[in-house]
């Protein structure tokens, strides 16, 4: 094989990797200044109520909390984006990782790169696009952004379900 030759099939290689959302390139791996990661905080819940502070997506921009449930711990995103603000389910069953970065008007998962429409949280490119983030519904009251917990599960079970 000549080197030209080695070179188009080594690209063709990384292009296929990309588009399969299997490599940090173009993740949040590889964060612009237009990106923001999620920061942990903690949630409270108390009987069928969840709530985080709104002040810690105002003063982040993105979040993430676990939540336990009878059915397990589940994890949640909450995000500012275009003045309003999101709460979904956190998870990305086929390549099994919590986290996803702001980038723009979009979500990228942590690990697998796989990118989602930040309003509506649909898939649009990348290996695990089959599985839309599910928006939780939630209210702000006393400073706090409430979601009963039974929301949190079904956001969560819709998830993990291929769509």
């Amino acid at each position: 094989m000549n080197i030209k030759l080695i070179g188009m099939v080594l690209l063709a290689i990384a292009v296929s990797l990309m588009v399969a959302g299997c490599t940090d390139i173009g993740s949040s791996g590889k964060a612009n200044a237009s990106s923001v990661k999620a920061t942990w905080i903690n949630a409270e819940v108390s009987a069928d109520q969840v709530s985080i502070p709104l002040s810690s997506v105002e003063e982040n921009t993105n979040v993430h909390f676990k939540v336990n449930s009878d059915s397990g711990e589940i994890a949640v995103m909450a995000y500012k984006f275009n003045d309003e603000i999101f709460v979904r389910s956190n998870v990305c069953p086929p390549c099994n990782s919590i986290g996803f970065t702001l980038e723009k008007d979009t979500l990228v998962c942590d690990s697998c790169g796989t990118v989602f429409d930040t309003a509506t949280g649909a898939g649009i490119g990348g290996g695990c696009v089959s599985f839309p983030k599910e928006s939780i519904p939630y209210t702000v009251s006393d400073g706090n952004i409430v979601m009963k917990l039974d929301d949190v599960v079904i956001a969560h079970e819709k998830t993990v379900e291929i769509n």
